[in-house]
């Protein structure tokens, strides 16, 4: 094997009758470092832009909620039988119902979420996300989303009604606190209030609510731990992780992040297209040091081989070059504000960058497996040639 990395890198860096060979090489390089490097830099945007949307998601959610058909009762007892799971760190009770808010003449439908102030900020990030005021146990408060406040021209002070299908008479609430996710859907149409509120709106009693609250050490044990969950709560319960509450959106982002991979690899494989076209030429420029080799007894195998390796050369260092300028980049995006984004669309003012290891590695493998497998036509041509026809070669 020793012989034909030797040649290999012998033919790579030497002399050639025809300049123009080393040109197409340097030309296949720097296309599979293009690739690479552009390949790592949108990978690492989109795992940012993913991971921004998930902790926003979870930071208004907890990791799983679990919900039964009617009202529950005594949830203290319960939410103690839950604490007791491994991978549960908190648990908070909360009542949760479609309502209608209005203010003078106009009126929307939302989502009303009541919630015990305390317990909350134990399983999500809701007070992180407060930019005025504060959520208290008093009776018939709300806090309510920039976005909604905004368009019914909200501020601290401010009345509103809200009416549901289970009060005759809407009942009139003041807004305590404003908050901003960063998520339209929930800035726009969710109003936090606290249980006693809730329960009034909602027509439970004292000591019901509609489910509880948990949060985890780990977020993406979520699924196991929903089993372990669902085996202490026994049967008569719904228990729903935050990655299937949000399934279609997660999973259009993994389609997306997926169909992106393919289309940039595209100029990866355009480039060891690049490399084929090089090693054939490289084949034309070597054929009588082919027939030599032949004809001192080299099979064809070695041949093969020592042009395989070449590809292999050309395509690994593409590849090294494009991973070190897409790190490079990567790291640049995350330390500097270099691309200003709109932030009333994405609520960001730079791009999120996450680069994932795995990710970067599957880009290099995808890359040197696509060099070598554009090399192996000419290297199987140049392992077919008779020695005594390339000897003759001019």
């Amino acid at each position: 094997m020793a012989a034909e990395w030797f040649l290999a890198r012998r033919y790579l860096w030497s002399r050639r009758r025809h300049p123009f060979v080393g040109v197409t090489a340097t030309v296949s390089v720097l296309g599979v470092a293009v690739g690479v490097a552009a390949l790592i830099v949108v990978l690492a945007v989109m795992s940012g832009f993913d991971e921004d949307l998930k902790q926003r998601i979870i930071g208004m959610r907890a990791h799983i909620l679990v919900e039964a058909p009617a009202p529950l009762e005594g949830p203290d007892r319960i939410a103690s039988s839950l604490r007791a799971v491994p991978g549960v760190e908190a648990v908070s009770p909360y009542i949760e119902g479609q309502a209608l808010v209005q203010r003078g003449e106009w009126a929307s439908g939302i989502l009303v979420r009541g919630v015990d102030p305390s317990a909350e900020a134990s399983v999500s990030r809701f007070r992180s996300y407060l930019k005025q005021g504060t959520l208290t146990i008093q009776p018939r408060r709300v806090v309510v989303g920039t976005e909604l406040a905004k368009r019914a021209g909200l501020r601290l002070g401010s009345e509103i009604k809200l009416a549901s299908q289970y009060v005759d008479k809407p009942i009139v609430v003041t807004v305590e606190g404003l908050y901003s996710s960063g998520m339209y859907d929930y800035d726009a149409n969710l109003v936090i209030t606290n249980l006693a509120t809730g329960r009034e709106l909602f027509d439970l009693r004292p000591n019901e609510v509609q489910g509880l609250s948990l949060r985890l050490r780990d977020a993406d044990r979520a699924p196991e731990i929903k089993k372990a969950v669902q085996k202490a709560l026994g049967g008569g319960h719904t228990v729903l992780t935050w990655m299937e509450l949000n399934r279609t959106l997660f999973g259009a982002l993994k389609l997306e992040k997926a169909v992106m991979f393919l289309i940039l690899a595209l100029i990866i494989l355009v480039a060891c297209l690049n490399i084929a076209g090089s090693l054939t030429l490289l084949v034309m420029d070597k054929t009588r040091d082919i027939g030599v080799l032949k004809a001192v007894g080299a099979p064809p195998s070695l041949i093969l081989r020592v042009f395989a390796f070449n590809g292999l050369l050309i395509g690994a260092g593409g590849a090294l070059a494009g991973f070190a300028v897409g790190t490079g980049l990567c790291a640049i995006l995350a330390r500097y504000s270099l691309i200003d984004l709109p932030r009333e669309i994405y609520y960001l003012d730079r791009l999120p960058v996450r680069m994932s290891w795995t990710d970067s590695a599957m880009v290099l493998a995808v890359a040197v497996g696509l060099s070598l497998v554009s090399a192996f036509y000419p290297a199987w041509t140049a392992s077919r040639l008779e020695a005594t026809r390339a000897l003759r070669y001019e």
